[in-house]
C-alpha cells in the first residue's frame, strides 16, 4: 500500500508544512538579563559594538620581538603580562617578555614561542625565528567592530551567552516566551504516587512531553489529567484556548467511543487535519481553539513522544519566533534488519555508530508505540521511507540522530 492509499494519511513533510503557514511567530519582545537568556530567541540583530579580541595580543608565553632582530642576542627590556601591558617601544635588539593574551607592545612584530629560546640574565638568544606576526592575534581577528553576531530569530545557546558576555553586554531584546498548555486525558490513568487499580496505567506522557518543551524554554500550564468526560475536557479546552497559545493534548484522538478530543475540538475550534503518515503516531491532531494552536498527540507514549518531536515541535519553534534549520540527516547501513510494511514512514528507534570509519545504524529492540524502553540507549532515529517495506541487513537507511530536546 503506498503512502496516501489509506484514507486522510497526510504525508509527513505536508503535515509540517501545512502547519507552518497556518500559524504565526509572537510579536511581543522583552529585555532580559544576561544569566537568563538562554534558550531565548532573538527580537533583532545583535551587532559588535568594537574588534574582538580589541587588540593585538600574543597567543603564547614567550618574547615579543622584531623578527628581522631574531638572528642575534636580544636584550630584555621588559615584560607585557595580560592586564598590564609594556609601556614603551622596543628598539632594534631589544625583547619583551610577555604573557598569552597580553598587549604586543609597540615596535614588535613577532612573538617567539619560550620554549624556542635561550635565557641568560637579560640576554635571549632565539633558537627558532619566528617569521613577522608569527603568533600573534591581530585586533578584530575574532569579530569586527559593527559586524552581526547574531541575526533576529536565533536561540541563544550555552557558548552563545559567553560571547555575548565577551561583546560586554549585559542584556538582550528576546520574543517573549510561549505558553503551551498541557494535558492528558483518559478514565485509565493513574497519577504517578498514587495506588495503581486494576486495568489503569501511569501517566506518563504528560511528563515527557512537560519535559521536552522545559528545554524549548515555554511557559507551561499543565493542566493535568482530565478523565474521558466531555463536560471536563470542554472547561479544560476553553481555558486553554483562552490563556495559551498553544494546546498540547494526548490521548483522545483515535476512533475509540470515548474518544472525546476530536469531537470537542471540531465543536469549540476547528480542525486542520487529522491522520498523518506516521509510525508511531498515525492519529495526530492539528487544528486551532480559541487563540490558540492545538496539537492533539496520540496517547500510546511511544507515538506520544515522537509525534510532539517530529510533528508539533517545529511548529512551536516557528511559534516561539525561532528560524530552526531541518534536522541534520545521514545516512548508514543497516546492522541488522527492520520490519516495515509499506504505508508510512517510520521512525524507530535505533543506536547509531561508527564501525571502521561506517556509520552503522542498528534497531533497538521492540518497536511496538507503548514500549518506552524504546528510547532507553537509542540515539538516533532510522527513518524508512513510507513506501518502503522490509529493510535487510547492509541496506542503505537515513538516520536523523536524537537531538537535546529527546536526550
Amino acid at each position: 500500500m503506498a503512502c496516501c492509499d489509506e484514507p486522510q494519511l497526510i504525508p509527513v513533510q505536508d503535515a509540517i508544512a501545512r502547519m507552518q503557514v497556518a500559524v504565526q511567530a509572537v510579536t511581543d519582545t522583552e529585555t532580559v538579563p544576561l544569566p537568563e537568556l538562554l534558550d531565548r530567541v532573538t527580537a533583532e540583530p545583535v551587532h559588535a559594538g568594537f574588534n574582538v579580541p580589541g587588540y593585538d595580543n600574543s597567543a603564547m608565553d614567550g618574547y615579543a620581538l622584531r623578527a628581522q632582530d631574531a638572528g642575534q642576542v636580544l636584550t630584555l627590556v621588559g615584560q607585557s603580562l595580560a592586564g598590564h601591558h609594556f609601556d614603551g617601544e622596543l628598539n632594534a635588539g631589544q625583547c619583551v617578555r610577555i604573557t598569552t593574551g597580553a598587549t604586543i607592545p609597540a615596535g614588535a612584530d613577532a612573538v617567539v614561542m619560550q620554549e624556542n629560546t635561550e635565557v641568560d640574565g637579560d640576554s635571549i638568544r632565539v633558537m627558532k625565528a619566528p617569521a613577522a606576526g608569527e603568533n600573534i592575534r591581530r585586533a578584530g581577528e575574532d569579530i569586527t567592530q559593527g559586524q552581526e553576531v547574531f541575526p533576529s530569530c536565533y536561540r541563544f545557546g550555552p557558548v552563545d551567552i559567553a560571547l555575548l558576555a565577551s561583546l560586554g553586554l549585559a542584556e538582550a531584546s528576546v520574543k517573549r516566551r510561549l505558553k503551551v498548555a498541557v494535558l492528558s486525558t483518559g478514565d485509565e490513568l493513574t497519577p504517578p504516587g498514587q495506588p495503581l487499580k486494576d486495568g489503569h496505567i501511569y501517566d506518563s506522557n504528560r511528563y515527557g512531553l512537560i519535559a521536552i518543551l522545559q528545554r524549548l524554554n515555554v511557559e507551561v500550564l499543565d493542566l493535568g489529567l482530565i478523565p474521558d468526560q466531555p463536560d471536563q475536557i470542554r472547561a479544560a479546552f476553553e481555558r486553554a484556548g483562552a490563556e495559551a497559545d498553544a494546546i498540547i493534548s494526548s490521548g483522545g484522538v483515535s476512533v475509540g467511543d470515548a474518544d472525546y478530543v476530536k469531537d470537542i475540538l471540531g465543536e469549540l475550534g476547528e480542525i486542520g487535519f487529522w491522520k498523518v503518515a506516521i509510525k508511531p503516531g498515525k492519529p495526530f491532531a492539528f487544528g486551532h481553539l480559541g487563540k490558540a494552536v492545538f496539537f492533539g498527540l496520540p496517547g500510546n507514549p511511544v507515538s506520544s513522544m515522537v509525534t510532539l518531536h517530529q510533528l508539533a515541535l517545529p511548529i512551536l519553534r516557528t511559534m516561539a519566533g525561532e528560524a530552526p534549520e531541518p534536522p541534520l540527516q545521514l545516512t548508514a547501513k543497516a546492522a541488522s534488519g527492520y520490519k516495515k510494511r509499506p504505508g508510512r514512514q517510520d521512525f524507530q528507534r535505533a543506536t547509531l555508530r561508527c564501525v571502521d570509519g561506517e556509520n552503522q545504524i542498528d534497531s533497538n529492540g521492540a518497536q511496538g508505540s507503548g514500549v518506552l524502553t524504546s528510547f532507553l540507549g537509542a540515539n538516533a532515529y532510522a527513518v524508512l521511507e513510507a513506501e518502503r517495506g522490509k529493510v535487510e541487513t547492509g541496506e542503505s537507511v537515513t538516520v536523523i540522530p536524537f537531538d537535546r530536546f529527546i536526550t
